[in-house]
């Protein structure tokens, strides 16, 4: 299709339009005929074959041929056969006087004709043909049915008529092609052959004073005219240029006297350029120095005119701002970096006063997390104009450094205190728990003393023993013992703030330790009235390529024991009836194998978070927190595993723990 579309648009204009004429014809012949047939189908269909059918029928509904016809089917078979010769009729069928069908009569492929009279309506409300059903009298009976039904094809006369008169069109649109062919060769394609001609001859002769000869008062004359003269105005420049090289000849042997003369100052112009460039050079090599060294800086430098528009912006602005450099030059700073705006006043104190201002710190976001800056703005004079230079640094680390150097602080002041505290108390605790145990063996039945003793006092053991459970005894024994023991543990955690781990650091495989710590937290909270931990939903993500990291096991387990624990009551705390989720991730993050437990629980506010890993600091109720948790597993991972740990909580929506361990080299020898 593509090449044929090609060689048409190829053709000379002239087989263009013959070929366009030709097209033509054989359309408007093509629809003609299709019409004359629609037509002849339509008046063959809705007015000849209708009258034909009802003239046939009136013909065969003559009182003594209809009489005949319906007195056996044999008879009614010789009356259809009589119409076999009409071959306008497709079908016919004859019912008798009870509506039973007598005979039928078929031309071409079968039709499916009623069975009985009564069902005759149905049918030809169905069939599209051209059909009538005309009464039979039967005298002394009910009347008979004649079922007529006409061929949907026109005659093959009146096709072959139309074929003829269809060829004699043809014929006459040939010749008539011809005869239009020949005028538009001689009125259309010769004279464009002759301007053809002619513009090859001007274009090999270059001989502009040729002419076209002047034709008709149509398009093309009017094109051999536009040519005309256009060959005229190119025969007037050609002189006018002939003449410009005449003057440029002279012009040129005027130059070249002067060119001599010029020729010693081009000399010394020469040396001064070279100077000017190899200044220009080092100028150029010194500023592109100097945008590089302020590029490097990891401060954002932006400098400014007395009118607060931005002259100066390193790639530190850019990509704390969003704007690129030539986007910033010549812009206002407001416009420029916006979150500047508040500052304005700021900035055109320190363009008129000559001071410093400083702003210590404002939080802006990036990358969807809030980041601290502070804010120097300099003031700038020179030659060129006064000015202000503002510097912006990225103290958001600083900040996190400052925050965990005052944690540690408070976590070694209190290492000293709870040495103290925990020898002081293991001592009482201790007499307290060994006494106990005492009081139960004395009061057990199987150690014959305490039979003997028994017997001298003249007291039944077993009355004693029936005594203290009627009183519950044994359950204020075991609350002691409960009591000391949950004491034993708050020493236990104090002593850690005062001794280094001396344990050594062993590559362990994380999954199997955060299992282990799920099933020793799922086994606690089964037993708690509150909330039951196993209805709690568990997600692991657990990174393939993590591999080991430096860790003690069961300091690690008891870690994520804690962070299990304050999770699952964090999610109990929601009233709003969201299922709790908690979710435990590692991933490889080099130098850092990292543990994150995230909750879907009530969240912490910032004044708690900032706090939360102080010793004795909680928020629970009296007895059900020591505030030592969090602040024995910061100890544990800061101190004994050379790590780090963070939170993350937005109130409402839950909170992230973050631990970081480091990898181990190998994998080797890896703990499970």
């Amino acid at each position: 299709m593509a090449m044929l579309r090609q060689r048409l648009e190829n053709l000379p204009v002239g087989q263009k339009l013959l070929a366009a004429l030709l097209v033509l014809l054989a359309t408007v012949l093509l629809l003609a005929n299709l019409a004359f047939i629609s037509a002849a189908y339509w008046i063959s269909q809705q007015s000849m074959t209708p009258q034909a059918l009802d003239t046939l029928g009136q013909l065969i509904s003559i009182p003594p041929l209809s009489e005949q016809a319906l007195g056996s089917p044999e008879a009614a078979k010789q009356v259809l056969e009589r119409l076999e010769s009409y071959t306008p009729l497709r079908a016919a069928a004859l019912y008798g006087s009870d509506g039973q069908l007598l005979a039928q009569l078929q031309r071409g492929s079968p039709l499916a004709l009623p069975e009985h009279a009564s069902a005759l309506e149905s049918w030809r409300m169905l069939e599209f043909r051209a059909n009538q059903v005309i009464e039979l009298p039967n005298p002394g009976h009910p009347p008979g049915r004649l079922l007529l039904v006409a061929s949907s094809e026109l005659p093959g006369a009146f096709y072959t008529g139309t074929l003829s008169a269809s060829l004699l069109i043809l014929a006459f649109s040939v010749l008539l092609w011809m005869l239009v062919a020949r005028q538009i060769r001689r009125l259309i394609t010769r004279p464009i052959r002759k301007l053809e001609e002619l513009s090859r001859q001007v274009t090999h002769e270059e001989n502009y004073a040729l002419r076209a000869a002047p034709g008709n008062q149509d398009e093309i004359g009017s094109l051999a005219d536009a040519f005309n003269t256009m060959l005229s105005r190119i025969e007037a420049r050609e002189r006018q240029l002939k003449r410009a090289r005449d003057e440029a000849q002279a012009a040129s042997e005027q130059a070249q006297s002067l060119a001599e003369q010029t020729r010693h100052s081009n000399r010394k112009l020469e040396l001064e350029v070279q100077v000017r460039g190899k200044i220009e050079k080092k100028l150029t090599g010194f500023q592109n120095y100097l945008n590089s060294i302020i590029d490097s800086m990891p401060s954002a430098l932006i400098a400014l005119d007395d009118q607060l528009y931005v002259t100066q912006w390193n790639q530190e602005a850019s990509a704390l701002s969003g704007t690129p450099l030539q986007e910033a030059l010549n812009q206002p700073v407001f416009l420029a970096f916006p979150p500047l705006k508040p500052f304005i006043e700021q900035l055109r104190r320190t363009a008129e006063r000559h001071t410093v201002e400083k702003i210590e710190r404002v939080t802006w976001p990036k990358d969807d997390e809030p980041r601290h800056y502070a804010l120097t703005f300099y003031p700038l004079m020179g030659g060129s104009g006064r000015g202000v230079v503002i510097r912006i640094d990225d103290i958001t680390q600083r900040l996190s450094m400052e925050e965990l150097m005052v944690q540690s602080e408070k976590m070694l002041s209190v290492g000293g205190l709870a040495a103290g505290m925990a020898h002081e108390i293991n001592n009482p605790l201790g007499a307290i728990l060994h006494n106990v145990q005492n009081i139960r063996r004395r009061l057990s039945p199987e150690l014959a003393k305490n039979q003997e003793q028994a017997e001298e006092s003249g007291v039944s053991l077993e009355a004693v023993r029936d005594y203290l459970a009627k009183r519950e005894v044994p359950q204020l024994l075991d609350g002691i013992q409960q009591a000391g023991t949950r004491a034993a543990k708050i020493v236990s955690h104090m002593l850690s703030f005062s001794r280094r781990s001396d344990r050594q650091l062993v590559p362990t495989l994380l999954p199997p330790v955060i299992d282990q710590a799920l099933e020793i937290a799922s086994n606690d909270f089964a037993l708690t009235e509150s909330f039951d931990f196993k209805s709690l939903t568990i997600q692991r993500d657990f990174d393939p390529h993590l591999g080991p990291a430096q860790a003690i096991a069961n300091e690690l387990e008891q870690v994520l024991f804690n962070l299990l624990k304050n999770a699952a009551q964090s999610i109990h705390q929601r009233q709003d009836g969201t299922p709790g989720c908690i979710t435990l991730r590692t991933r490889r993050n080099p130098p850092w194998a990292e543990i994150v437990v995230e909750d879907n629980g009530v969240g912490i506010p910032e004044p708690v978070r900032k706090r939360i890993f102080e010793p004795f600091f909680t928020t629970k109720e009296v007895g059900q927190g020591t505030g030592l948790g969090l602040s024995v597993s910061y100890f544990i991972i800061t101190n004994n595993h050379k790590g780090q740990m963070e939170v993350q909580s937005k109130p409402g929506q839950g909170s992230s723990f973050t631990l970081r361990l480091q990898l181990a080299e190998t994998p080797e020898g890896a703990e499970l």
